[in-house]
Formats: C-alpha cells, sequence, structure tokens
C-alpha cells in the first residue's frame, strides 16, 4: 500500500492506493505563508490522517508518492522552484520522510496525471502515450514502454512551450509563438471572445451576455445550434491542436494521446475534428502505427493515481 499526495497552492489531498482502489481521500489546506517545513508537517499529518481514514495502519504504508507543481527534480525528492510558493531547492521529499519515516517520492504533478491515465485511466491498456492537459496553459507528461518519461534531470516534457508559430503570440516563458498560447482553454476563450466581438449575431451571446463572460463551454453551447461564428473558432482553435499535437505524435509516436482539463469533458465535439486534422498530418500511418486520441477518465484522481504509482515503483 502506498499513499499518493496531490500538492497544490491552496489545497492538498490524500488517498491510499490500495490495488487500484483510492481509499481514504483526505484534504488539507496550503498557503503560500507556510513555511516549507510546516508544509512537509501539514503532509505528514494528511498522509496519517488518509491511512486513518483507509482503516490501515500507517506501519503497514510502504511509500508516500507527492505530485507537485513547479521544477522538480524527482532523483532527489527536490522542488527546485516553485514560483507560486516562492520555494526554491526545497528537499520536500526529505522533509515528509523527516515526519512520517516513510520513504517519499516526488514528481511533477502534470507528470503525476500522466503517469495516472497510463496506469489506471483511460491509456491503461497502452504502453505508450502520451497526456495533454488544456487549462490555463497546456501541461502533461509522456509514457514509454510503461514508464514515465521525465528527461535530464526531470527537466523535460514541458510540451505547452514547444513552439508552433514562429514570432507568434508572446508566451509568459520567454518565446513566442509557443503551443500553449494556441491551444489551452485560454486560448479557445480568447477566440471565443474576440468572434463574437466581431459578430453580434452570433449564437454565442445568448450564453454568453458579453465577450468578458465567455468561457469554455460558450463556443460549444453555440456550436449545437450549428452557429457558424462557433464553427469558426473551433475551427481555429483544432488546427492550433492539432498541429502540437501532430508534433507530439511524431515524435513519440504513442499509441494514444489522452486529453484532460476542462475542455475534455466535450468529448467527440472535441476529438472527431481533431482526428481529422491530425491523421493526415503524422509522419508515418494511422493505419500502420495506429494512433487513439482520447479524453481523460480519472478527472481530479489522475494525480494521486499517479503519485502513488510513482512510488509504488521507485521503491
Amino acid at each position: 500500500m502506498v499513499i499518493g499526495i496531490d500538492l497544490g497552492g491552496m489545497s492538498a489531498k490524500a488517498a491510499l492506493l490500495n490495488g487500484e482502489r483510492l481509499e481514504g481521500k483526505s484534504r488539507v489546506v496550503t498557503s503560500a505563508e507556510n513555511t516549507a517545513e510546516e508544509t512537509a508537517i501539514a503532509l505528514a499529518h494528511l498522509a496519517m490522517e488518509t491511512a486513518e481514514k483507509a482503516g490501515k495502519r500507517m506501519e503497514n504504508v510502504q511509500a508516500i508518492g507527492i505530485g507537485a507543481p513547479g521544477v522538480v527534480d524527482s532523483a532527489h525528492g527536490n522542488i527546485v522552484q516553485w514560483s507560486n510558493f516562492h520555494w526554491k531547492d526545497v528537499p520536500l521529499g526529505a522533509l515528509v520522510e523527516k515526519y512520517t519515516g516513510k520513504k517519499t517520492f516526488i514528481l511533477n504533478d502534470a507528470n503525476a496525471a500522466a503517469l495516472g491515465e497510463a496506469k489506471y485511466g483511460a491509456a491503461k491498456q497502452f504502453s505508450d502515450s502520451v497526456l495533454v492537459t488544456l487549462g490555463t496553459g497546456v501541461g502533461g507528461g509522456v509514457v514509454i514502454g510503461g514508464k514515465l518519461f521525465e528527461g535530464y534531470r526531470s527537466a523535460g516534457t514541458e510540451i505547452g512551450h514547444m513552439v508552433i508559430r514562429q514570432d507568434g503570440e508572446q508566451c509568459t516563458c520567454g518565446r513566442k509563438g509557443c503551443f500553449e498560447r494556441y491551444a489551452s482553454a485560454s486560448a479557445l476563450i480568447r477566440l471565443t471572445r474576440e468572434e463574437m466581438a466581431g459578430d453580434r449575431n452570433s449564437a454565442m451571446w445568448k450564453y454568453a451576455p458579453s465577450p468578458e463572460k465567455a468561457d469554455g463551454r460558450t463556443v460549444f453551447l453555440a456550436l449545437r445550434e450549428g452557429d457558424a461564428a462557433a464553427k469558426r473558432v473551433l475551427d481555429a482553435y483544432i488546427a492550433s491542436l492539432g498541429e502540437g499535437v501532430a508534433n507530439l505524435v511524431n515524435i513519440f509516436r504513442p499509441q494514444a494521446v489522452i486529453f484532460g482539463g476542462g475542455i475534455s469533458a466535450e468529448g467527440e465535439t472535441l476529438l472527431a475534428p481533431l482526428r481529422e486534422y491530425v491523421y493526415p498530418r503524422i509522419y508515418v500511418s494511422e493505419t500502420y502505427a495506429p494512433l487513439e486520441l482520447k479524453c481523460a477518465e480519472l478527472g481530479n484522481d489522475a494525480g494521486l493515481f499517479g503519485a502513488a504509482a510513482y512510488a509504488f515503483e521507485r521503491l
């Protein structure tokens, strides 16, 4: 039995992985006001509470895995940098281990989600998969041969910062034209607002009283009514998302690309046009090396599954 923890900027949640089940789900508030050691103590108490809620003895827990934001040196259990908490070179694994007595492993939270979907979710029947999360930015992770690929010093698979348009829109990372500037949920909302501003007759106005009120669902709601403006938005978005996905497929050639984030709830409305765009653009034909595009299945539990699985594999 291992415990997985998903560490976030406002809370951390935990669960005990027993076989293929998550048990004893618990949560604790986190804050940038707390020191790293205070956070580690809170996570240690969270792990103990989780074991208790699951009806297990803490001494029978073999290890703890933590999916954490920011740059993570997973080989040494360190948070290299997490800007939200102003952390730099924090030995979080050693700190949690100090207060629990359990071997503790740390990995990036997006990688944890990718591993979770690969082992227990939408990609569990595949050995090679890529997770693409569509949120404020674009994140994700890569699993090759059933193992998480992290790159040198765990610094790889920052897929959102692959450039798809040279000299394109400015990205927060300092480069221009990054994938996440065009394929994130934020990018879709931006396209929606621009199209609404230019077409007052669009059905999108029925679902958002002003462009500023539009969200990630607005375009899909209008699309169901056959709205032409919504179709233009989705076509533009799919073209950008598809370019990045085709690049990832050509580099890693996974058996499946899994999509997470709120937009993935649209299912085939998103995936069907994406397949039409991606399949003709991949280097080796889809008939030779079949590729599936699927939506994630684990939701907010993906990171818990992945963090626990990572700890189990590292034991």
